[in-house]
């Protein structure tokens, strides 16, 4: 069977492409991006300007994003050019698994072109999140529970030489303990919130409809402030304070083009992030500047805690994954932060990356710089 050929001499190919479910990109030999379809538009979003810009390259970073148990996009390319059938792959695109393949097919004087189908989301992980949903809440809502319980105990069994400052002290641990698992179940909720969004494909019309010039600097100090009033940590020391540890070298005339809202959240979960897995008496650095002959805005949150080991790097922004190094299992997580802090910032026309190694981390947020403010 021979490979399939491009013909469109009694046929409008456009025409054809955009009435088509499935997303279509098609590749030139040179790696450039010379067609895609309506479908192809929907599904990729923001990220299809890089695609026309960067070619195969930025194609295929996008389907290996989050991968670590198949081979890479250039790999699966290379088999599907030296065979007749599609070959089968999955990748991670706004926020969901999508089943793709990766298909040669022959131009104009036979010059091979490479095309990838993307169909529509996959959403078999619903079981396993509302899993996860059920699991911690019930976990939370039985040890506030027993913990009430206790309470209840302290006060039945309380005597004469009873103390009121050792009831209150019992009392008050006991309440400690609530508030954190409450917390913890507050916070999930709305983790899974911003999942549902990216998920069911609201995000980009929320973004669109709220983006709007922001002067950076000013944001961060707003955080900051917040920050007093809802800290980082539901188990914080009651005299921590971010600012102790960090460093702002923003300038004040950097201004962005994004959602308040959702800036604010991915800065939260980087600083989260830091603060988690870095020595207390560390440092963490927030550090802005224009990129790209000034065409987009870099803002880096540097720590120097443990870093992410090589072999870590694919669970980053993968899905309910946390990296298997003791200092990070030590701490409570639902793996869940980063990967809706990198589609957020994908759905503002932006980037998040990150460079690692033992001893340090930086996180790279990648933003439109705002024409005027």
């Amino acid at each position: 069977m021979p490979h399939a050929e491009l013909e469109s001499d009694n046929l409008d190919l456009r025409a054809v492409l955009d009435g088509l479910s499935q997303g279509i990109l098609i590749f030139d030999s040179d790696d450039r991006l010379v067609l895609d379809n309506v479908a192809a538009r929907m599904l990729l979003g923001a990220r299809l300007v890089t695609v026309r810009s960067e070619g195969w390259r930025a194609m295929a970073a996008l389907l290996d994003s989050g991968q670590e148990d198949r081979p890479s996009a250039d790999e699966l390319r290379n088999q599907a050019l030296r065979q007749t059938e599609p070959v089968p792959l999955r990748a991670y695109l706004s926020g969901a698994s999508v089943p793709c393949s990766i298909t040669a097919i022959y131009g104009e004087n036979g010059v091979l072109h490479t095309m990838i189908t993307l169909d529509h989301p996959d959403w078999s992980e619903l079981a396993e999140l509302m899993g996860r949903f059920r699991d911690e809440a019930l976990g939370s809502i039985g040890s506030t529970r027993g913990h009430a319980d206790l309470i209840k105990q302290v006060l039945a069994r309380r005597t004469e030489a009873t103390t009121p400052e050792e009831m209150a002290r019992r009392i008050a641990g006991f309440a400690d303990i609530m508030t954190v698992h409450m917390t913890r179940l507050e916070r999930l909720i709305a983790l899974l919130h911003r999942l549902e969004l990216i998920r069911t494909g609201q995000l980009t019309a929320i973004i669109r409809a709220n983006r709007r010039p922001i002067v950076l600097a000013d944001l961060v100090e707003d955080l900051l402030e917040d920050l007093t009033e809802t800290p980082l940590l539901e188990e914080a020391p009651a005299d921590f304070d971010l600012r102790d540890r960090l460093q702002v070298a923003i300038p004040s005339d950097v201004a962005v083009m994004a959602s308040p809202a959702h800036l604010e959240a991915i800065l939260r979960d980087l600083l989260r992030n830091s603060v988690m897995y870095s020595p207390p008496d560390t440092s963490i650095t927030i550090h802005a500047a224009p990129s790209g002959k000034k065409r987009a805005v870099e803002i880096d949150v540097i720590d120097e805690g443990c870093g992410i080991r090589d072999g870590e790097a694919w669970r980053v922004f993968a899905p309910f994954e946390r990296a298997r190094q003791p200092q990070v299992i030590a701490e409570f997580g639902y793996g869940l932060s980063l990967y809706l802090a990198k589609a957020e910032a994908e759905a503002m026309g932006g980037r998040l990356g990150f460079t690692g190694h033992e001893g340090g981390t930086t996180f790279t947020l990648q933003l439109p710089v705002a024409k005027s403010t």
